[in-house]
């Protein structure tokens, strides 16, 4: 196995500044950041800054890359029901259950346990929130409802006691 980078042994500070820098120089002028680290006093040559640069770039761009899509996303379906949310805590889910299955040996069980713990109180919460969302939307429906039904007088024929079998079939009594 290869040794740590250099760049990713660099105290914490130091590290946020040259992620930041890099981004700012958009991933140009290795020498110039080289230099910089030299006088903060840590000796790391360009090609190293290149190819942790190149690595964090790519790194960067994805997440850009995801980023847009999922507000595309979101515009183009708005998801009122929370179900891009369901479908993602199953697919992380199924992810972590595969782990367990495969590598269940290579990690860190309860940080797994601490993820799933997490995961089912989030689907929890999302059903939770589903529940109530319905529910306002269904009271909602039925005050426009009733307001409609009161508002008809006695258009039609329509006379109160037919309202009052309207109202007690849609429960706005």
């Amino acid at each position: 196995m290869p040794p740590r980078s250099k760049v990713h042994q660099l105290p914490a500070e130091v590290k946020a500044w040259l992620d930041q820098a890099l981004a700012e120089n958009n991933f140009s002028d290795y020498q110039l950041l080289s230099s910089e680290l030299a006088l903060r006093g840590h000796a790391i040559s360009k090609s190293a800054l290149n190819r942790y640069g190149q690595d964090f770039e790519s790194r960067l761009s994805a997440l850009k890359v995801a980023s847009e899509q999922a507000r595309a996303v979101v515009t183009a379906a708005p998801d009122e029901e929370g179900s891009v949310n369901e479908a993602l805590m199953r697919l992380v889910q199924e992810h972590l259950f595969k782990l367990l299955m495969t590598d269940g040996d290579q990690f860190d069980l309860p940080k797994v346990a601490k993820a799933v713990a997490e995961l089912g109180r989030a689907s929890i919460a999302q059903k939770k929130w589903t529940a109530e969302h319905r529910a306002a939307a269904r009271a909602e429906l039925l005050e426009e409802q009733r307001k409609k039904l009161d508002s008809m007088g006695s258009k039609g024929g329509v006379t109160e006691e037919t309202k009052l079998i309207i109202r007690e079939a849609l429960g706005i009594v």
